[in-house]
Formats: structure tokens, sequence, C-alpha cells
């Protein structure tokens, strides 16, 4: 799991859904926001629509996570960033090949 400094808050979800890019891969949307900080903050965002339990949504988000920290290092300094699920995703090794080619697209 990624420390609370580098996940995204409320706020920031709101600012990087109305003003920010996306990119889309097989089971993921990522949308972004480009700073001038150095940190890096990605979340994740499991709809409902994905699955209806609330304890399968924070599976999804954590089996994200654990894909994410790998990769941390590949994404660029200054991003703001959600990843949101388009469906059901358990294979990590997948999703951290999407995260893979998402970053190789924004750098």
């Amino acid at each position: 799991m990624l420390l609370k400094k580098n996940r995204v808050s409320t706020k920031e979800v709101e600012t990087i859904f109305k003003s920010g890019s996306f990119l889309n891969s097989p089971s993921l949307t990522f949308k972004y926001i480009k700073t001038d900080n150095k940190e890096v903050k990605i979340s994740f965002i499991a709809p409902k629509n994905i699955a209806k339990l609330a304890v399968i949504r924070n599976l999804l988000r954590r089996r994200g996570y654990s894909a994410l920290q790998k990769n941390i290092k590949l994404s660029p300094f200054g991003l703001l960033g959600v990843f949101i699920f388009k469906k059901y995703q358990d294979d990590i090794l997948m999703l951290e090949n999407e995260i893979k080619n998402i970053f190789s697209k924004i750098n």
C-alpha cells in the first residue's frame, strides 16, 4: 500500500477530473495532471458498476496499489493521477504491465 502522502486527496481528484488528460488501457483508465511539485500522487478508483460489494472494490484497490508500488519509480515527477478500473482485473502481473505501458506513454 502506498503511503497516505503519495495518494491523491478528494479535492485533488475533483481538479483532475475537471482539467486532466487521460490515457486508456484494456482494464484501466488513467486521468492525470502534471504539476510543478516533485511529488507523485496516485490513487485507484473502483466504481460500483465493476464490483457491487465494497469488499471486492477494496480488494481491487489494494491490488492496484501493490502493482503500482513496484512501478512508482517509472512515473514522472510532479504527477497527480487517478487509475480507474474499467473491468474486474484480479491478476497483479497484468496490472503491472498496464501501469508500465501508461507511464511509458506519459514520459
